[in-house]
């Protein structure tokens, strides 16, 4: 069969470890991952972290990124990222910039302003920006979870415009009724929803099921 991954953009904005577990709860469903890290988000994947991500040393630094907890424990998680390709963002003859090449859809995760108005705009200044333009382009599933704030109405019409155009506009707000006791709780609750709208089955978060009290348990 061939390969069919779900491509996942990291963009400049805190919320690196939204990214890590989207990536892990893909891995964990069976699924392929392209990786397109922004030179942006290296610097704060470095910043939240204290360790760089580089082109030349991606598996490595991909899986001790992974192997992070949102609290900073080092070994929280055994994540193994054979089924991880990754792409310079520079690399714009890179697969993911044409629509020939197979992708079930595009996460972006977290999204800047700056990224959410490339795509809106078809900047194309980057891989990361022409693989999202190219996800709208072929109909396929984008979601783009937005973490900024407060919005301005510049960012607000950009958004309106991706909602139009298909993508699924996600902020990156955790909600506490699932029950959260620790901060990778809250941050599962938003990796869970960006896997929520792109359809692939997980277990990252405790579902609504009507009851009032649950969470305080």
């Amino acid at each position: 069969m061939a390969r069919a991954p779900w491509l996942v953009g990291v963009s400049g904005a805190s919320g690196t470890p939204y990214a890590a577990a989207v990536i892990r709860a893909l891995l964990d469903a069976g699924e392929d991952v392209d990786l397109i890290v922004s030179r942006a988000s290296r610097l704060t994947i470095l910043d939240e972290t204290g360790h760089p991500f580089r082109d030349a040393h991606a598996e490595q630094d991909l899986r001790r990124w992974l192997a992070r907890g949102a609290d900073g424990s080092p070994d929280a998680f055994d994540a193994d990222p054979a089924r991880v390709r990754h792409w310079s963002p520079g690399d714009l003859a890179a697969g993911p910039s044409s629509g020939s090449y197979p992708v079930k859809g595009m996460l972006v995760v977290p999204a800047s302003t700056a990224c959410v108005a490339g795509v809106a705009l078809g900047l194309s200044k980057d891989l990361l920006q022409r693989a999202a333009s190219v996800t709208l382009k072929e109909r396929r599933p984008l979601v783009v979870a937005v973490r900024e704030t407060p919005l301005n109405g510049q960012t607000l019409r950009h958004l309106v415009t991706l909602d139009d155009a298909g993508a699924v506009v996600l902020p990156a707000s955790p909600a506490f009724y699932a029950g959260a006791r620790h901060i990778q709780d809250l941050v599962d609750f938003v990796a869970g929803r960006v896997l929520d709208a792109a359809g692939v089955p997980h277990s990252l978060y405790r579902r609504w099921e009507g009851e009032l009290g649950r969470g305080a348990g």
